[in-house]
């Protein structure tokens, strides 16, 4: 959302997680799950983008702290029962 590049993006997670950031495939996987989902879905009646994405971002956070090497998969399927409950 910040238009960042992968690697400033990796930087940030280096710069705020220091030794328990994911690793660059994770992120770079992340990137390309988020992109393809942001291009290959219709946007559907309910609460705006811009008023979910906080919490989404909070709860992917959370998730993310919780379990490093969590997967893409998991991610999503988190993001889409809160975003749908919401």
């Amino acid at each position: 959302m910040k238009s960042l590049t992968l690697k400033e993006i990796k930087a940030e997670f280096d710069n705020v997680h220091s030794t328990s950031a994911p690793a660059f495939a994770i992120v770079y996987n992340w990137m390309n799950e988020f992109k393809h989902r942001r291009t290959c879905h219709a946007p559907h009646s309910g609460r705006s983008i811009e008023t979910a994405m906080p919490e989404i971002i909070d709860k992917v956070h959370d998730i993310v702290l919780t379990d490093r090497r969590v997967k893409v998969r998991k991610l999503v399927e988190a993001t889409e029962a809160y975003h749908m409950t919401h």
